[in-house]
């Protein structure tokens, strides 16, 4: 008997609860129906962001199709054109995001170094982890094109940490040893060297940085 009224409690505190809720609604009708207003309009405007994000990223990547092939065909002002515009018109967009890049190269493609540096500034720091290591890897070679070593060294490096391949970050380390040199910082070029041949020895990048590092150090650490 004892058991029966014990698992009977819950339901009956079940119960209660819902008709207090019934209760409040009733009293106050007006109340619960902003709220339920406020669910649905909150509701419709998630399922419209989905899907307008949705149809963005489709036109986005239809105009970065015909882009990519005026890049290809290095018809530079018609891609420039068409991704610069894919660059205002569909901000956040993954292919907005591959746009830059694009742009970045057809700017350097063009000798325009200056102009790749100011897009690559803006955009690197907020790349996406996809774009990141692309974007101040290019940004390195924009400073480079400049005669910006010590700038071109620091950019490189950044690539190297967004990195997510080996053998990437590797090439990256490369190119920041040889601007670190060429900047006059021997210690910083050694250590990114250095990098290579103790953590990434597995990479193809790794004879090239034996040879370096042992200009760079008469052979002294080189393993």
């Amino acid at each position: 008997m004892a058991t029966s009224v014990g698992t009977a409690r819950p339901v009956a505190d079940d119960s209660d609860v819902l008709m207090r809720v019934i209760a409040w609604i009733k009293a106050h009708r007006q109340v619960s129906l902003w709220v339920a207003v406020i669910l649905v309009v909150g509701g419709g405007l998630v399922w419209w962001n989905a899907l307008s994000t949705k149809q963005s990223e489709q036109n986005a990547g239809r105009a970065l199709v015909s882009a990519r092939l005026a890049f290809e065909s290095r018809n530079f002002p018609l891609a420039s054109s068409e991704l610069a515009r894919i660059v205002e018109n569909y901000s956040g967009t993954h292919a907005a995001q591959e746009a830059n890049l694009l742009l970045a190269q057809v700017r350097l493609a063009q000798g325009q170094n200056q102009s790749a540096i100011e897009l690559l500034r803006r955009f690197a720091p907020d790349a996406s982890r996809d774009f990141r290591a692309q974007a101040y890897g290019l940004l390195g070679a924009a400073y480079e094109n400049v005669a910006h070593p010590r700038e071109a060294a620091d950019a490189y490096e950044k690539a190297a940490e967004a990195a997510r391949m080996p053998f990437l970050r590797a090439q990256f380390l490369s190119d920041a040893g040889r601007a670190w040199s060429a900047a006059g910082d021997t210690a910083k070029a050694v250590a990114a060297y250095q990098e290579i041949v103790t953590k990434l020895d597995s990479t193809s990048t790794v004879v090239e940085a034996k040879v370096r590092l042992g200009e760079l150090t008469r052979g002294a650490i080189v393993k």
